[in-house]
């Protein structure tokens, strides 16, 4: 009887599997804690993020704030946000990642220009505040740390909402599973305001 049972349970498991294996051609792209050092600390500020894959594109994504549990979604077609629509370092907010040795004169130069900066320790929800306006823009500013996970809900949540996901000397942002490549990722309210930090941070 118990033989019986568990062999039912086995069938069903395998159906449902076979239902929910839809094949190479989607890819879910998670990062479970982004900002881990921020949530072993008891710094409030990690996130949740995923993004869904189809064919090589980026089709949706939501972010989730692990602290108050509030959710960020937007597919490629649509979104509920819209970004600041600043067009200017000089006028910008830019949050960034924290400077490293290697970095330290793009990440100067970034930091004199805009209006204000902020450090969060947290890519995605970082990404999520220039998709709903509050941040214009949010870089590495040239120290290559960005993984896809980092940045792969940003393509959609941001690039939806009316702003641009770029790398920082001109790499495409694209889906791959070689989890070895890095980006210096700019996150960015317009695509005006995306070049020149580009400009910035690449400048010799």
């Amino acid at each position: 009887m118990t033989e019986h049972r568990y062999r039912t349970i086995a069938d069903q498991l395998e159906c449902e599997i076979e239902r929910l294996n839809v094949g190479p051609a989607v890819t879910l792209v998670v990062d479970p804690v982004d900002g881990s050092a921020n949530a072993a600390a008891g710094v409030p500020l990690a996130c949740f993020s995923a993004a869904v894959v189809v064919d090589g594109e980026f089709t949706e994504a939501m972010t989730s704030w692990l602290h108050t549990d509030e959710r960020w979604w937007a597919s490629r077609t649509g979104s509920p946000y819209l970004t600041s629509g600043c067009r200017s370092v000089a006028d910008a907010a830019v949050s960034m990642l924290r400077p490293h040795p290697r970095n330290w004169d793009a990440w100067t130069r970034v930091a004199q220009k805009a209006t204000r900066i902020r450090i969060l320790s947290c890519s995605t929800l970082d990404a999520v505040l220039v998709a709903t306006g509050a941040v214009d823009a949010f870089v590495d500013a040239g120290s290559d740390t960005h993984r896809l996970m980092d940045i792969a809900a940003a393509v959609v949540l941001v690039g939806a909402s009316g702003g641009v996901v770029l790398d920082a000397f001109g790499r495409p942002v694209e889906f791959d599973t070689d989890l070895t490549r890095r980006w210096s990722g700019i996150v960015a309210a317009t695509s005006e305001l995306g070049e020149e930090l580009r400009t910035l941070i690449a400048e010799a």
